[in-house]
């Protein structure tokens, strides 16, 4: 029951310039990878949560479940074992695709290095890379790159973070502090408030949703 996907329904109009509302669903679909910053993970989905108007579901790597609890999500949690117990016969929907078309908005959060150099590379290996290679580029994809600073210094991560710009996504930068390992430099996820404040924003800038 939890792979079956609600049909997207019209949207109610909304006062001009104002947050969502109540009557308008708003639809994130929060992606999250390998890196210690999805432990962050049920903080950023409550606060998400706590925006008037606005459903999350969230797309998990199979690394990235090592740094959070599901139970502590509140939310409907996808992976890929999701996709593929779905899928049995040609009729049958496909997760990728169905959440691609779900969703109005994508948040990457966090975005690791590893995940960061697939999608400039146009790989689709799991459901998370598969949705992100068939997003709809009319639709706001935002990411938030975390990693180690000395992965986060080496020249392909440049390139790569402007191969995404230039896709049309929209970039949280990441932050300067100590990190888990000891290190201390930039390369740490942007904090939580940060990154609700920037989905706000976009929202309140395209007035999604626009079906």
């Amino acid at each position: 029951p939890r792979c079956i996907m609600e049909p997207l329904t019209p949207s109610e109009p909304s006062p001009q310039n104002s947050l969502p509302t109540p009557q308008k669903k708003y639809h994130v679909l929060v992606g999250v990878t390998g890196s210690v910053a999805a432990l962050k993970l049920p903080i950023l989905v409550s606060k998400l949560l706590e925006i008037p108007g606005l459903e999350v579901h969230v797309v998990t790597t199979e690394r990235a479940k090592h740094f959070y609890n599901p139970q502590e999500i509140p939310v409907t949690l996808y992976s890929d074992t999701d996709e593929w117990q779905l899928w049995k016969g040609r009729t049958d929907p496909v997760l990728h695709i169905d959440l691609r078309r779900w969703a109005d908005l994508m948040l990457v959060a966090p975005l690791d290095a590893n995940t960061l150099a697939k999608i400039a590379n146009g790989i689709c290996d799991n459901l998370l890379t598969c949705v992100i290679r068939a997003w709809d580029l009319t639709k706001p994809l935002l990411f938030c790159p975390a990693m180690n600073t000395a992965m986060w210094e080496h020249p392909i991560t440049a390139q790569q973070v402007e191969q995404l710009r230039g896709f049309g996504y929209v970039e949280i930068p990441c932050v300067v502090k100590k990190l888990v390992c000891g290190d201390e430099g930039r390369g740490a996820m942007a904090e939580v408030w940060t990154i609700v404040e920037k989905v706000k924003a976009i929202l309140s800038e395209r007035d999604l949703p626009k079906q």
